[in-house]
């Protein structure tokens, strides 16, 4: 098990560019074209929405926390970078990817609970499902994702980092509710958890939500605040003669707090005397993060990227077709008997 990220299976077989994605997923759909054009997808955008409602529909019905949850979403997308989402049950896949997940995050479920859970989740799809079959599935996710099972989360950076940046509830709130939202898009395979917690956190500071906001979504005319930040951030380091966000081993550095830098959030996180950090309001977090981003090895140009790709996720959830998308996996999974 790697406690690192940059040693992980994660890092070393699991982050891919957008063009190799890309790439993997056209190979998938080139294999069989014809399977392809009898069975129209909705965009993988709105695939992902559903995949992600439905395993976190399943989790409730288990009380499973969020963590394994996002382990079985994380599964759940690499497996259909090795597989053809149409050669396979995809409610069959979800239900043994949260089976996995909690077993490799420590709270296992009896396999007879989580099919019987399945089965009356998704009644008109699931009916063969049973023990026995989940039990194979798990084999062939094993097997397809080469054993590499242990999944870094962005949570662990936004639990650690939330008082140093000194974020209220509500943005705390609002920076989970973002990294909850990212699992529907394909930030998991193309960045590094620790970015898309800071992307998350830096959103939420600059979306300002109001008391009972529930979604980042809903706030989503505030983005280009948090573009305008990175972009100083990003000049501000150009400035300083910085450019590179890897280190001399090739991985991306992790940031550090500096207590000699007037940017650094040590500065802002505690006050002369070590008290409590003060209270700022959204300008003032922004201004002293852009610095901060400026002064680390955080690689801004992924974080741009984050930010761009939620923005266009928030805007295409909003012409997401649930009913659309339900009836055109189970059009496919009826018509190969799956």
């Amino acid at each position: 098990m790697a406690a690192n990220y940059w040693e992980s299976t994660q890092r070393k077989h699991w982050q891919f560019t957008k063009d190799e994605l890309a790439n993997v997923r056209q190979r998938l759909e080139d294999d069989d074209p014809g399977l392809v054009q009898m069975f129209p997808l909705p965009q993988l955008r709105h695939l992902n929405i559903y995949f992600n409602q439905q395993i976190n529909r399943l989790g409730k019905r288990l009380g499973v926390r969020q963590q394994p949850m996002a382990t079985a979403q994380v599964y759940t997308k690499r497996f259909y970078t090795r597989v053809e989402i149409r050669r396979t049950n995809p409610y069959l896949v979800m239900a043994t990817a949260v089976y996995l997940a909690c077993k490799m995050e420590e709270c296992p479920h009896h396999i007879r609970m989580v099919a019987g859970e399945a089965r009356s989740l998704w009644p008109n799809e699931n009916q063969s499902i049973d023990a026995s079959k989940l039990g194979e599935c798990e084999f062939f996710l094993i097997s397809e994702m080469s054993s590499h099972l242990i999944i870094h989360q962005p949570y662990r950076t936004l639990t650690t980092l939330q008082a140093d940046f000194a974020l209220t509830q509500d943005e705390a709130s609002l920076s989970w509710s973002v990294i909850n939202d990212h699992y529907m898009t394909d930030l998991p395979l193309l960045y590094p958890p620790h970015v898309v917690a800071l992307t998350a956190m830096l959103l939420a500071i600059t979306l300002r939500p109001t008391p009972g906001q529930a979604s980042a979504s809903t706030s989503g005319s505030n983005f280009h605040g948090a573009g305008a930040a990175l972009t100083h951030a990003q000049q501000a380091r150009a400035a300083m003669g910085g450019s590179s966000s890897v280190n001399s081993s090739g991985m991306m550095a992790m940031p550090t707090f500096s207590p000699q830098s007037s940017g650094g959030l040590q500065s802002m996180a505690a006050g002369a005397d070590g008290a409590k950090p003060p209270l700022l309001d959204s300008r003032a977090k922004v201004t002293r993060f852009a610095a901060w981003l400026a002064e680390s090895n955080i690689d801004i140009e992924a974080m741009v990227d984050c930010t761009q790709e939620l923005i266009s996720f928030y805007e295409c959830h909003e012409q997401y077709n649930d009913k659309h998308t339900r009836e055109q996996i189970t059009r496919f999974i009826k018509a190969r008997g799956l």
